[in-house]
């Protein structure tokens, strides 16, 4: 089964480069609301299980849609891939969540596409970018601007997990722009084999570990199909479908919005305030995420060290 990938549509015509970030940004918008859907509507104390109820179901209903399993070495890909994006990366955000205030575990979530432009450098080859890494270490000023409190702590253990988390997905990331996808595989079947493969690898634990919650109501089935349908199956299509054609960094920056949407969440509906501070970091991520989409400045090509350009002959 040959792998291909589509040419990027950085150099293509603006209005496909703008329609592919605007459908890709749909993704981190609607992992923002991941915060506020489990602390109001799930059970506490059950991450794991939640973790697998977000991952098994739209795997397989994706996989049921799309009817394509994968072949080959795909099987172990799919199973790598879906480990890094979801089955380690979504235990590492609980301890992190657990052990930090939420503001610190955000912070270090942000710090995400630096991972990945630094790991596009090692795997993928690709040219250091000061530009993309400078925006984005103004969006993780401007995350930690809205996100940090005053009582903001430190734990080793929950800031090590966060790190494991960013780097977890990160690679998974990475790794995803390298491999590519099937040709006759689309993007929805293609989640759909991580998002199986990360369920089975859950299973067990979530299973040993958490057990399945006692007294699961109506709010839970709710918050369970939201994550599942629209944080799982519908935003991680989306993603893998931007990322085949835009930049893997930019693309990375795109998660700052993650943060950013949990925060305009918490102030219309649980009734927190931003201060001017919160403000200016919500334009500096903003600002962050939209340079990142631009490409750095290019070298001019010259013809020689010295720079002069050769004069075109005369056609008569």
């Amino acid at each position: 089964m040959t792998t291909t990938s589509p040419a990027p549509v950085t150099a293509g015509p603006a209005p496909a480069r703008i329609g592919w970030i605007a459908l890709t940004a749909m993704s981190p918008l609607i992992w923002g609301t991941t915060y506020l859907v489990t602390t109001e509507l799930l059970p506490p104390g059950h991450p794991l299980f939640a973790a697998l109820m977000r991952s098994l179901p739209a795997g397989l209903l994706a996989v049921l849609f799309s009817r394509s399993l994968p072949h080959g070495h795909w099987w172990w890909r799919s199973f790598v891939l879906g480990a890094l994006n979801l089955a380690v990366f979504f235990p590492m955000l609980f301890v992190a969540a657990q052990r930090l205030p939420g503001g610190v575990a955000a912070t270090l979530g942000a710090l995400q596409p630096l991972v990945v432009a630094f790991l596009a450098v090692l795997v993928l080859g690709e040219r250091f970018s000061a530009w993309r890494i400078g925006w984005g270490v103004v969006g993780v000023i401007g995350v930690g601007f809205v996100v940090l409190g005053p009582g903001a702590g430190f734990d080793v253990t929950g800031i090590l997990a966060g790190l494991a988390g960013a780097l977890s997905m990160g690679l998974g990331v990475v790794l995803s722009k390298k491999w590519g996808r099937p040709e006759s595989v689309g993007a929805l079947g293609y989640a759909g084999w991580q998002l199986s493969a990360a369920g089975i690898l859950l299973l067990v634990p979530a299973l040993l570990m958490d057990g399945v919650p006692a007294g699961i109501d109506g709010k839970a089935i709710a918050g369970y199909l939201w994550l599942g349908l629209a944080g799982a199956l519908v935003s991680y299509t989306l993603w893998f479908a931007g990322l085949r054609r835009l930049p893997v960094t930019a693309t990375a920056l795109l998660g700052l919005l993650s943060p950013l949407m949990a925060a305009v969440l918490g102030a219309l509906l649980a009734g927190e305030s931003l201060n001017p501070l919160q403000l200016i970091g919500f334009a500096l991520a903003l600002a962050a995420l939209v340079a990142g989409q631009l490409p750095g400045r290019r070298r001019r090509r010259t013809s020689d060290p010295a720079g002069i350009r050769p004069v075109p002959a005369c056609r008569s």
